[in-house]
């Protein structure tokens, strides 16, 4: 068995639970994470989730602005790490990737090849896929095409949210980078090249021309896509009030069976406080929905301050 000394590299809160089982079995000799940026009206240094962690447990902190610098390379060689281990962490340059003896593997939030990118979770929910996984893999100059190590999949039931399967995703993937690095270190892990064909589907970059509602399509894919942009970054929809546009979010939905109205796409009813919209084929129940400059509400108390009678329809 090889003693492995690990340098982790991660960001959001994704990664945190990876270091941490890692950190139980492991030495961590550094941990690479983004700079700290400012937010807030008083525009104050916020820490990614990994540093915060990190520094708890008194782990050495490394927040390189430029990974091809001389200095973060001088920092590779005086940790020496024999082993790296990237969760939802940006690009890196060969000089780094091909610094550690045994290499370094990504832990990617799905089953790969399937779903290669930036924001694998969000479209498999929103593309009404029943299962997703998480896969480790070699990196390579590519985007998430390194050869595979290992791979464990999860059921995404009816009604996940993008939130609900992170969370599953996230201790999954934790246990699977500990596997990894087991067999990396005990030598028995194999790696198989990816070969990628034209069933699989991307994870593209969510954009705001990406999130929004297309009210002509079936209920059943309008659920799947409000639910898949749950909690982050949210689906949203042009409201017509008074022939002007409003841009409002919707966190949750459901498909109105008892209502059987003829109607065209985007006309809306306000029924027993209930907002409704006519989707491709069946009335869709807003359950959920931020107006702009105003927190997320439950419908009932969004209507009981909203002037039904300026709603016009929802914009297509």
């Amino acid at each position: 068995m090889k003693k492995l000394k690990i340098l982790f590299l991660g960001t959001p809160d994704f990664a945190v639970e990876t270091l941490s089982k890692l950190h139980q079995h492991f030495e961590i000799v550094g941990v690479v994470t983004a700079p700290d940026k400012p937010s807030g009206r008083g525009k104050k240094l916020n820490q990614s989730a990994v540093k915060k962690h990190a520094l708890e447990k008194n782990l050495e902190v490394l927040q390189p602005s430029n990974l091809k610098s001389d200095e973060f390379q001088q920092d590779l060689i005086r940790l020496n790490p024999n082993l790296a281990i990237v969760v939802a962490f940006r690009m890196l340059p060969k000089k780094v990737w091909s610094f550690p003896e045994f290499g370094i593997f990504n832990i990617h939030a799905s089953l790969l090849p399937n779903y290669r990118g930036a924001a694998p979770i969000n479209w498999a929910v929103i593309n009404g896929e029943r299962e997703t996984g998480v896969t480790s893999f070699y990196l390579d100059e590519k985007i998430d095409t390194g050869a595979i190590i290992d791979s464990r999949s999860v059921e995404i039931e009816k009604h996940e949210t993008a939130g609900s399967l992170h969370d599953k995703l996230m201790v999954l993937g934790a246990d699977l980078a500990v596997e990894t690095a087991k067999a990396i270190s005990e030598g028995t892990a194999v790696a198989k090249k990816q070969i990628k064909n034209s069933d699989n589907k991307e994870a593209p970059k969510l954009t705001k021309e990406n999130t929004q509602i297309n009210w002509s399509n079936d209920a059943d894919q309008i659920m799947n896509f409000v639910n898949g942009l749950n909690p982050y970054p949210l689906a949203w929809a042009s409201l017509i009030e008074e022939g002007k546009k409003v841009q409002v979010k919707i966190g949750r939905v459901e498909i109105e069976s008892e209502i059987d109205q003829e109607a065209l796409v985007g006309e809306l009813i306000f029924e027993k406080n209930k907002f409704l919209v006519k989707s491709g084929n069946k009335w869709i129940s807003i359950k959920e929905l931020k107006y702009p400059g105003k927190k997320m509400l439950k419908i009932q108390d969004f209507l009981n301050g909203y002037n039904q009678a300026k709603a016009d329809k929802m914009e297509l």
